[in-house]
């Protein structure tokens, strides 16, 4: 039996996936965490709180390999949008991601892993495809709400690239502007994703990210990041994932 993990960093990113559970769903507790293994929308999954941070996911990711044996892993939740195309209100999906807070020089390349020799980690392109296809679906449902961003009123897009990572809530015009001159093809920073993708990698598991932006990774973060989560994060989730778990297409490939 396969089994699909997803995880988020908060509870509200998935609140409306534990409501949706099937009845009987176990609870087991492991490592301050609480891991729910069930069936959500006819697939068999667990679905886990990890936590803020890159330990705190990698620690996650860790368990439900080791312990629950999942097939594949999906991170989701919310980011601060990066480049000049992605939207409050848009999605993103990782084609690849990579910790911007990593630097070990003079030892190894700014950015680069120790010891494995790699700055990015490849998600699941399958996987990715999947998401991103029910997210352009759900995105362009005619009652899909207008999102403001700035002045501008527009309808959320779908996006797909590099995910930056890293244990800092970037909330300031100068921070986020560096990130953008040293990564100018980042979408979205967050400060979870890549770390679970590296130990996706050195387990060999498959995995896909979805981010929904909430803020520019300025001034406003705090206040744009705390409203998205109340209000728009759970909803995005489920009605992305609901599709995709109903179809039974993540196991594919």
């Amino acid at each position: 039996m396969e089994r699909l993990a997803i995880l988020g960093a908060l509870h509200e990113e998935i609140a409306d996936l534990l409501a949706a559970m099937d009845p009987g769903a176990a609870v087991h507790r492991i490592a301050m965490r609480d891991f729910h293994v069930g069936t959500l929308w006819g697939t068999p999954c667990v679905i886990a709180l990890s936590r803020i941070g890159k330990v705190a996911a990698a620690a996650t990711a860790t368990i439900v390999i080791r312990e629950f044996q999942v097939s594949r892993v999906i991170f989701t939740g919310l980011a601060g949008g990066l480049h000049a195309d992605v939207d409050v209100g848009d999605v993103v999906v990782a084609s690849t991601l990579m910790q911007h807070d990593m630097d070990a020089r003079p030892l190894f390349d700014q950015h680069e892993i120790p010891l494995l020799g790699r700055v990015h980690f490849e998600a699941d392109a399958v996987l990715s495809q999947q998401l991103y296809d029910s997210a352009a679906r759900f995105t362009s449902r005619r009652d899909m709400p207008v999102i403001q961003a700035g002045a501008t009123f527009a309808k959320p897009r779908v996006h797909h690239g590099l995910i930056a990572t890293g244990d800092v809530f970037v909330s300031h015009n100068d921070d986020a502007q560096a990130l953008r001159k040293r990564l100018p093809d980042a979408l979205c920073v967050e400060m979870e994703g890549a770390a679970m993708a590296q130990i996706c990698y050195e387990f060999g598991i498959p995995f896909a990210v979805m981010r929904v932006i909430s803020d520019r990774a300025d001034h406003a973060a705090k206040t744009d990041f705390t409203a998205f989560l109340q209000n728009v994060a759970r909803v995005y989730t489920a009605g992305i994932l609901e599709p995709l778990l109903k179809s039974g297409a993540w196991s594919d490939g």
